[in-house]
């Protein structure tokens, strides 16, 4: 299939041409991967279990770590594979690719085919910038281990990572140039939706409420 189809005199895309775009990314970050693993693994509905989202850290605590590491590399690959799709269909506009993007990431989070009731974009928006900056990306993951390895909250960990990541895509997407605004906006609004998903965690973090991750055997684990 030729993807390179969708082009004005120029080299512009064609938005006409690309209306499926936005649609495709959106459904393919609804794909419920979390959802589907737990099923398959006889646990039952992950939405009425633990924190009720389908990501890799509830599919974790109720179906194991290997269903969670799953889940999370299936999670990122839809993101990645969205603005893969939106920088072949539009010849690498770098606005579609962030459109489809955020699409992507809104998709996880609201996924039409559970209700709207999906996860919180971690994975997701780390497959997504992992084609658009992959540099911020790596940095951000250092800072979701240090944060998570001192405090052992995941969800600290990951507004912390997602808190850094405008800066860092400012900053290393093109060195010494700054990105296109598109780039700079489409962070911005998808690190508001991940962060504005751990509204929860950010409340039981102030209150003490929050259970952390247990390194050791030995260790007590904090009260949930």
């Amino acid at each position: 299939m030729n993807f390179h189809l969708a082009l004005l005199p120029g080299g512009a895309p064609s938005f006409a041409n690309l209306w499926w775009l936005p649609v495709a990314a959106y459904l393919i970050g609804a794909i419920p991967f979390g959802y589907w693993i737990v099923r398959l693994r006889g646990r039952g509905d992950i939405r009425g279990q633990g924190s009720g989202n389908i990501g890799a850290t509830n599919v974790t605590r109720r179906a194991g770590m290997a269903a969670g590491v799953l889940t999370l590399l299936l999670d990122a690959a839809k993101g990645y594979f969205a603005v893969w799709l939106a920088e072949r269909a539009s010849a690498g506009n770098i606005r579609w690719m962030m459109l489809a993007g955020v699409l992507a990431i809104v998709g996880h989070i609201f996924p039409v085919w559970l209700g709207f009731h999906g996860g919180r974009g971690v994975a997701t928006g780390l497959g997504v910038f992992l084609l658009l900056s992959w540099k911020a990306v790596l940095i951000a993951v250092v800072v979701w281990i240090l944060v998570v390895g001192f405090w052992r909250y995941i969800s600290l960990g990951s507004i912390s990572a997602a808190a850094s990541l405008p800066l860092l895509v400012y900053l290393l997407y093109a060195p010494p140039l700054a990105p296109p605004l598109a780039v700079t906006a489409g962070t911005l609004l998808a690190v508001a939706l991940v962060i504005l998903q751990h509204r929860d965690n950010i409340t039981r973090l102030m209150q003490g409420a929050e259970p952390q991750i247990i390194l050791r055997r030995d260790e007590p684990r904090e009260k949930p």
